[in-house]
């Protein structure tokens, strides 16, 4: 009954979570591969595509390498390296009459990130588990040349979007029903985005499927709530339905 109850409450929770009127849907597919060297280093490599624009439009894909490693039996260390290559958004400047001033259409990018995680847990006698973990990760943008609409001209011209690089802090807390004995594991978490300002919060609930001792699914729900963010990185506040997939040897 106490299990019933804890995945109730985390659905409540995330129907609780802020819903906004401008908002986009999007699907989220993740996979990954996960080898253990020895009881504390394991290494991994994991893949994902997303969709944007209720499900309209391809927003990214991205491709990463990773390891982990358990310092305590409360605390892990894990850093990697993901190259994403995403679709950015149309960008259009208007006159003060409102008519069209210049138009960048929608096109593709590379960016390359670091990062590197320190992630403390504590369980307690009824099996729930709460995490923080503090990320940090690096971004940069390489430069490039991309072609934009000049009305009053009537032509193409090339813009230049200047290479950019990004530190961020992303800290999550999360809070899990893990049981060995069982093949469920609920999950639900807070995670903040935080460069000199909090640019965005995400809300996951989801539920962690262990079919056997190699093969795992996920599937989530995660709302992602727009804060302060650079226009050149602009996105709506986002609706995501997950599914997940790893694999351990």
């Amino acid at each position: 009954m106490k299990t019933y109850k804890i995945i109730l409450t985390m659905l409540i929770a995330a129907m609780s979570m802020p819903m906004m009127a401008q908002s986009e849907g999007g699907l989220l597919l993740e996979a990954g591969a996960e080898k253990k060297i020895n009881k504390k280093l394991s290494i991994g490599v994991e893949g994902d595509f997303r969709l944007r624009n209720d499900f309209k439009d391809v927003d990214r894909w991205s491709l990463g390498i990773g390891a982990s490693y358990k310092l305590t039996s409360w605390l892990k260390a894990d850093a990697g390296y993901k190259l994403l290559n995403t679709h950015f958004r149309e960008d259009a400047s208007y006159k003060s009459s409102g008519a069209l001033n210049k138009l960048t259409p929608s096109y593709w990018g590379i960016r390359h990130r670091l990062y590197a995680s320190l992630t403390g847990s504590y369980k307690f006698d009824n099996n729930l588990k709460l995490s923080l973990r503090e990320r940090w990760q690096y971004t940069y943008r390489p430069e490039k040349t991309v072609q934009r609409w000049d009305e009053d001209d009537e032509e193409w011209e090339d813009k230049i979007r200047y290479g950019k690089a990004k530190n961020q802090l992303r800290s999550r807390l999360q809070l899990s029903y893990d049981d060995k004995n069982w093949w469920l594991k609920p999950y639900a978490s807070a995670e903040l985005y935080n460069s000199w300002s909090i640019e965005k919060i995400r809300y996951t609930v989801g539920v962690d499927f262990n079919i056997n001792k190699h093969n795992s699914l996920s599937v989530f729900y995660r709302f992602q709530d727009q804060r302060d963010t650079d226009s050149d990185d602009y996105d709506p506040d986002m609706h995501y339905l997950g599914i997940g997939y790893k694999f351990k040897f």
